[in-house]
């Protein structure tokens, strides 16, 4: 009974040293990767700060340590404005990300626009109009468009006139009748067949309206000439 708690204690106590080895060997582990690690680090290290003197070498006849201080202080004095710029750049970003849909469907209303008026044949009308422009441009001189201008008033004053519900309807038969009209002129007419004719009472008012006409004609040139 004795030899059996014995060889009891005995194996508990073997199960102990056998996990403080393991442990033991664990930790040792851990030292050696933190032992390599650290050299890795010191290469690493030793490395950067050889590139960076040769990098600092090379801006050395640019560059100071009272620059450097001076732009420190910089920074800390503007760090409100810094903090502002960059809230104002989220907020831009967060316009542009939330605009972007918009943009998208505005576009494709233009799209939709654009192809409607070149079905609708707006486009090949603009390009014969600037062929008209082109032509006006080509055909007329500086002077000609200078006096153009100098008579503008004159000339919207006339189409003015013109477009006068009377004028317009006068013009209307007179074009009508125009058309209408069909006069065979005898080659053989002589002196005694006018007089005949002038004394028809419609050949006589049309002579007194012609009068008439000229007379106002000459009146109202005699009015606006200096």
């Amino acid at each position: 009974m004795e030899q059996q708690a014995l060889e009891k204690q005995l194996a508990d106590i073997q199960a102990k040293l056998d996990f403080i080895t393991a442990q033991m060997e664990a930790q040792q582990r851990k030292q050696q990767e933190m032992e390599e690690l650290k050299q890795d680090l010191i290469h690493i290290g030793k490395d950067a700060f050889n590139s960076a003197v040769v990098q600092l070498e090379e801006v050395s006849p640019y560059f100071d340590t009272d620059d450097l201080v001076y732009l420190v202080k910089k920074l800390l004095r503007n760090t409100r404005n810094l903090i502002h710029l960059m809230d104002q750049m989220e907020n831009a970003a967060d316009f542009f990300r939330d605009a972007k849909p918009l943009s998208i469907a505005a576009f494709h209303e233009l799209l939709t626009t654009l192809d409607t008026l070149d079905r609708k044949g707006y486009f090949e009308f603009m390009k014969e109009a600037f062929k008209i422009v082109d032509t006006v441009v080509t055909s007329f001189t500086v002077d000609d468009v200078r006096m153009l201008r100098e008579n503008i008033t004159s000339i919207l004053l006339t189409v003015k006139n013109l477009t006068q519900p009377d004028m317009l309807s006068t013009l209307n038969n007179a074009v009508g009748f125009y058309k209408k009209m069909d006069i065979d002129v005898e080659k053989d007419a002589t002196y005694v067949k006018i007089f005949k004719e002038l004394r028809d009472p419609e050949v006589k008012r049309g002579l007194i309206f012609m009068l008439e006409f000229v007379k106002n004609m000459a009146k109202r040139n005699g009015e606006t000439t200096p």
